[in-house]
């Protein structure tokens, strides 16, 4: 797969997780890299179950870089928190 498949892939994988996660940060670039990251998560993850990762366009990369995505996302938000903290 090409650097334009990682794109796209990363792209609506992103989007999936950020949708199923409800994480409010925007911007085209971060869901791309959030998308992308979340492939290398979810594809070294398969890779170790079944040998095979994400590894060329099709729905399957979608769904392996989408869960690897959302487990991107629960991790940041239990290292950052799930919101801004007021003080009181």
């Amino acid at each position: 797969m090409g650097i334009l498949g990682w794109i796209f892939v990363g792209l609506i994988a992103g989007l999936l997780a950020r949708w199923i996660v409800k994480d409010e940060r925007t911007g085209c670039i971060y869901t791309v890299i959030v998308g992308v990251i979340g492939a290398l998560i979810g594809g070294g993850l398969m890779s170790l179950i079944d040998e095979q990762g994400v590894d060329d366009f099709s729905f399957r990369s979608i769904i392996v870089a989408a869960i690897g995505a959302v487990l991107l996302l629960l991790i940041l938000q239990a290292i950052a928190g799930r919101g801004p903290r007021t003080r009181r």
